[in-house]
């Protein structure tokens, strides 16, 4: 199979040629015209082989073309143009996005022939995905509300004088007269809110500055956040999730605050240009570990303990023995978890995650943690057992970043300062980030590098678990997966305590630059989304959809979570707190909002339907209340135009300021 470019240029309009609705341009090649096209232009040159396709699919057949008019690209099964069935590709016959399908486009020209072939997929084997998005790639933050981040969007302070990073003035923001409403916190919840400090004073929410960004971390266990929330009122953060340490009010109030356009200058900036959701969440209430095994299966319940009869990570059902999983505990045989060869608790998950089903249809896929890769390798016994367990010791200075030789450094705290924050943390957190670990079919418990940079994605001995810079690797060899989850390492994760806003977005930016700046770009959709809440305060509660009457629960009153039915899966009770929700992408609705509720698992969804994946649970769904929510989560299709032509200008940004570089 080969890629195939014809081009033309624009010429003067006295000169131009209109032409019809397709020209046959040599032996079975077709222009088909797209929707728009600036024209005139010239007579279309000979065809230009560009070299073999890989990761193509048997039917891979469709012209694509950019926006700019002048070039097409066509996928052949042999030089000259001819198609499987020798019939000319005609572009009126092929659906909007097909005209559009740009595969050889991201693939033919950027990469050697011979390295094309090594990295070649057999073509049958491979499912062919149902949009024209080719490549999922979901950054999975840690702990952030919608209100936290968004909660005045688009409407920034831009005050003088102010500064983020030490010595660099923060960003002004100014958003677009189109910019669509969201469900931000109202003016009434700005100056007169029912929550109230510790102290018994009003708990206004309040603006945090830029040189805020460093904040003690909350409490955001699956009790506290539903009893925060209390009957939906959304009365009592102050009493119940907030965190009163370095960086945070002894009075319990910081729990209410948010950052503006003079802080997540990125992520608003994205949100102008792409799509966002105003009413996503949690899949349930509950820290790292359970948004993290929803965003892979959808099902934190099964579960095994090793090394103990009960964990405070887990609920015991007492009718049935059962676990679900609340809270974060390390993996079981996850060599950088701590419990190898010693007697700490660790946990493993039965069932299938989303990783059983893309192997199972041979489509590339990883998850790539920071820290992940070891530095100092396993000992492994003749038996297999482990000797010596490997080691994550990868580890960076917390709250600043070194970009192109010069280190940016966010300010200690001026609330509540104990000590410096600047301080030497690890990359790599078993307790919960890398959801893989969990289950006995995805988890690399060496955690093994994998055989070759051509292998990524594939099954080999790494198991499709990766550090990040395999991820960038990836990338740069023209081998990024199909569906690629993106863990920063912690100090960049956006995490309070450990991380902060500012470093999140150096990290983000880096990384969309370097996907938009790639061959990938426009078959890729970028998935920014959260872990859970923190704890932070938003206005917004999601009706019960999973209901649980477990004596962990306290959404309305102790022991109450609506009314489950009989036989389900207790302890999962959601929606969670409301968290942003970005889809960044060619093929994204622009400066748009989306509305409809979704969660966490609504990206597993996204992906099973690209893919056909069927359902974790299988064809058959299981007793309502039991097994993964895959089957009744809200989409996020609502926030992609697959009917229109795509945007495949890039949006550069400034990771150091989140302001707009280049847009083209």
């Amino acid at each position: 199979m080969e890629n195939l470019r014809i081009s033309r240029r624009q010429v003067p309009k006295a000169a131009g040629v209109t032409g019809g609705a397709s020209a046959v341009m040599g032996p079975g090649m077709v222009h088909s015209r797209p929707n728009r096209q600036r024209g005139p232009f010239s007579d279309w040159s000979e065809p230009v082989n560009l070299g073999p396709v890989i990761n193509a699919t048997s039917d891979d057949f469709h012209p694509a073309m950019p926006k700019n008019g002048v070039s097409r690209y066509i996928t052949s099964k042999r030089a000259g143009g001819v198609n499987s069935g020798g019939n000319l590709v005609r572009g009126h016959q092929l659906h909007a996005w097909r005209r559009t399908l740009f595969h050889a486009l991201m693939v033919g020209a950027a990469l050697s022939s011979m390295h094309n072939r090594a990295l070649a997929i057999e073509p049958d084997k491979e499912k062919r995905p149902e949009t024209p998005i080719h490549h999922v790639v979901i950054f999975f933050q840690e702990n952030q509300s919608f209100d936290h981040y968004f909660g005045t969007y688009p409407n920034a302070a831009n005050l003088d004088g102010e500064m983020g990073w030490i010595g660099i003035p923060a960003p002004r923001f100014i958003a677009r007269d189109d910019t669509p409403s969201i469900n931000g916190i109202p003016p009434s919840l700005l100056v007169n809110n029912p929550n109230i400090s510790k102290t018994g004073a009003q708990a206004n929410p309040q603006r945090l500055r830029p040189a805020d960004a460093y904040t003690c971390t909350m409490n955001h266990g699956y009790s506290a956040e539903q009893q925060a929330v209390d009957s939906g009122l959304a009365d009592r953060f102050p009493q119940s999730t907030a965190g009163t340490s370095q960086g945070c009010q002894p009075d319990g109030s910081t729990v209410m605050n948010y950052y503006d356009g003079n802080t997540v200058t990125a992520l608003w900036n994205y949100a102008q240009h792409y799509a966002m959701s105003d009413n996503s969440f949690g899949t349930i209430y509950g820290p790292t570990n359970p948004g993290h095994i929803n965003l892979i299966s959808g099902n934190t319940h099964g579960g095994i303990l090793h090394n103990a009869t009960s964990n405070g990570a887990v609920y015991q059902n007492p009718a049935d023995g059962s676990l679900t999983v609340i809270g974060n505990i390390p993996a079981h045989l996850d060599d950088c978890g701590g419990t190898v060869n010693t007697k700490n608790a660790s946990l493993e998950i039965t069932g299938r995650n989303v990783g059983d089903l893309l192997n199972a249809a041979n489509v590339t896929w990883g998850w790539f943690s920071g820290g992940f890769a070891p530095t100092q390798a396993a000992v492994v016994n003749p038996d297999g057992s482990t000797a010596i367990p490997a080691i994550c010791g990868s580890a960076h200075t917390n709250h600043q970043v070194t970009i192109n030789g010069s280190t940016y450094i966010v300010p200690n705290p001026t609330i509540n300062f104990v000590s410096d924050i600047h301080t030497v943390g690890p990359d790599y957190f078993p307790s919960g980030i890398e959801p893989f670990m969990f289950y006995a079919s995805t988890r690399n418990p060496h955690h093994l590098t994998p055989s070759s940079v051509a292998a990524i994605g594939r099954t080999d001995r790494a198991n499709h678990q990766y550090d990040t810079a395999d991820f960038f690797a990836a990338l740069k060899a023209g081998n990024l997966p199909a569906v690629s989850f993106v863990k920063a390492p912690a100090y960049l994760w956006g995490h309070p305590g450990n991380s902060d806003p500012l470093v999140e977005q150096a990290w983000l930016v880096q990384g969309i630059n370097a996907i938009m700046k790639s061959p990938f770009w426009s078959s890729t959709a970028i998935i920014i989304a959260w872990d859970d809440s923190d704890g932070w305060y938003d206005h917004v509660t999601a009706p019960v959809l999973h209901p649980s009457n477990a004596s962990i629960d306290f959404l309305a009153g102790p022991g109450n979570c609506g009314t489950p039915l009989p036989g389900a899966d207790q302890a999962r009770c959601g929606p969670g707190p409301r968290q942003p929700l970005l889809v960044i992408s060619p093929w994204a609705k622009n400066n748009y909002v989306d509305h409809p509720l979704t969660d966490q698992v609504s990206v597993l969804a996204f992906i099973e339907q690209n893919w056909r994946l069927g359902y974790i649970d299988g064809p058959t769904a299981p007793p309502p209340g039991t097994g993964s929510f895959d089957r009744t989560s809200g989409s996020i299709l609502g926030m992609f135009d697959f009917d229109g032509e795509p945007d495949l200008r890039r949006l550069i940004l400034d990771p150091i300021t989140g302001t707009v570089v280049q847009h083209n």
